[in-house]
């Protein structure tokens, strides 16, 4: 385990408040995420019928913006935990740190394209220039092509969120003053989403969402850490490590 010079005061009390910002942020992005990803889709995509989907979209439009919104909040609370992690890991190595956020900028903007593919579907039912020239049935098979899309675009680059994640619980297992049980559990966690990506590409009979369940047993951890206790100031390390 990585060894730290004492932090004063001071880097203490910061890197304690990145600690505590980082866990709301991913309070509200498990949230949002939830009803983003899960439960408001489920009340408007019905799967493999286009003419059901459409009239919930025609007939629910507060709660198709609502599902976007959620998506956007999630992908908003995403970006900042980039920032916060980066903080709080650089002590441990800088690069791997800055990596880690890199691929999580690529693995977010894919995942705003994808929802832009989302959101697009409303457009397509709509009243619009051009659209009369297509049919209510092709406008509804092309709106559920559109939402098609946008989880095929989110599911490809899965692998990015993975790859991000593992290099993330791979510096919370070194860093000392964050549980090493949680870094080992979000690097099984990542491999998952990234294994969830490829197998859907090159196997996907082998693909299955049960991949991305042990996300979920290391970022519920992590949160609650991170809120109720934050960092363990006797190995929290000074803002300025450039290891």
């Amino acid at each position: 385990m990585t060894s730290f010079l004492p932090a004063d005061a001071a880097h203490v009390a910061t890197l304690r408040h990145y600690a505590r910002a980082a866990g709301v942020a991913m309070l509200l992005s498990i949230v949002f995420g939830f009803l983003g990803e899960m439960y408001l889709p489920g009340r408007i995509i019905v799967s493999g019928d286009a003419g059901a989907t459409a009239a919930n979209i025609r007939d629910n439009p507060t709660l198709f913006r609502l599902t976007f919104a959620s998506y956007l909040v999630e992908g908003i609370c995403d970006v900042a935990l980039l920032v916060f992690f980066y903080i709080l890991l650089k002590p441990v190595n800088r690069q791997l740190a800055l990596l880690s956020a890199f691929f999580g900028v690529v693995s977010m903007v894919t995942f705003a394209i994808a929802q832009s593919s989302f959101f697009a579907a409303s457009l397509i039912l709509r009243e619009t220039g051009g659209m009369t020239a297509f049919t209510t049935e092709q406008r509804e098979a092309l709106a559920l092509l559109a939402i098609r899309i946008s989880s095929m675009i989110a599911l490809l680059f899965m692998c990015m969120y993975g790859i991000a994640s593992m290099i993330r619980g791979y510096l919370i297992a070194r860093s000392g003053y964050l549980p090493r049980i949680i870094g080992i559990l979000l690097v099984i966690g990542g491999a998952g989403f990234f294994l969830r990506s490829i197998t859907y590409l090159i196997a996907p009979s082998l693909s299955s969402p049960l991949l991305l369940l042990p996300m979920a047993l290391a970022g519920i951890p992590l949160m609650a850490w991170l809120l109720l206790r934050g960092l363990d100031g006797r190995d929290t390390p000074s803002l300025g490590g450039t290891r």
